[in-house]
């Protein structure tokens, strides 16, 4: 399953199984692409190693449309917001790869979602994980929060996490460690939930 972008850039689904791990969200945020190419095995884990191509090929968070993809989702709170970087778009769900990771969710209804994010090192959880939160936290040593701290109208986390009550982990890696010492606890992490 893949898209095209509004730059012609393809997002994909990867791997099939019961846990869904995006890379990517955020075009500035390029760790969960690594992380996931550089694992191996896929056996029970469903992977979009790059969800937000275009704002990874322009370095910014948004995507080509300026839309924050973590603030696009069609939740309760979803709000129209200032155009800056975490603009959620003329109306929930406008953009591309929002639609896409919906549909991937309406099709192979994963009952685990994680998503790789930066630069803040916790666990943050949606819905029913914080169980799942704390091993992972075991392995890579951040701290369990279940508030990242600031408001995220139409936010993934509330849809997928607190409205359909999916367990769903952001996980916030650290910006400053260099990406290759990551790859043995992420991939630690993969490991618990592959089959």
């Amino acid at each position: 399953m893949n898209r095209t972008t509004k730059l012609g850039n393809k997002i994909e689904l990867i791997g099939q199984g019961k846990t869904l791990i995006i890379g990517v969200f955020h075009g500035d945020e390029p760790q969960g692409k690594f992380l996931i190419e550089k694992y191996t095995k896929t056996d029970g884990l469903m992977f979009i190693p790059c969800l937000n191509p275009d704002g990874m090929q322009l370095g910014r968070r948004t995507n080509a449309n300026g839309v924050d993809l973590n603030r696009n989702f069609p939740t309760k709170n979803w709000e129209i917001s200032d155009k800056d970087d975490y603009f959620g778009g003329n109306s929930p769900a406008s953009e591309i790869e929002t639609q896409f990771v919906i549909d991937v969710i309406e099709k192979y209804k994963p009952e685990l979602i994680i998503t790789l994010h930066a630069p803040y090192k916790v666990v943050n959880y949606d819905g029913p994980a914080k169980e799942i939160a704390e091993k992972i936290s075991d392995i890579i040593k951040y701290p369990v929060e279940a508030s990242i701290g600031y408001p995220t109208p139409g936010s993934f986390g509330t849809y997928a996490g607190i409205e359909r009550q999916i367990p769903t982990i952001t996980l916030e890696l650290d910006e400053t460690c260099p990406v290759e010492d990551l790859i043995k606890p992420v991939h630690q992490i993969f490991d618990l939930f592959s089959e």
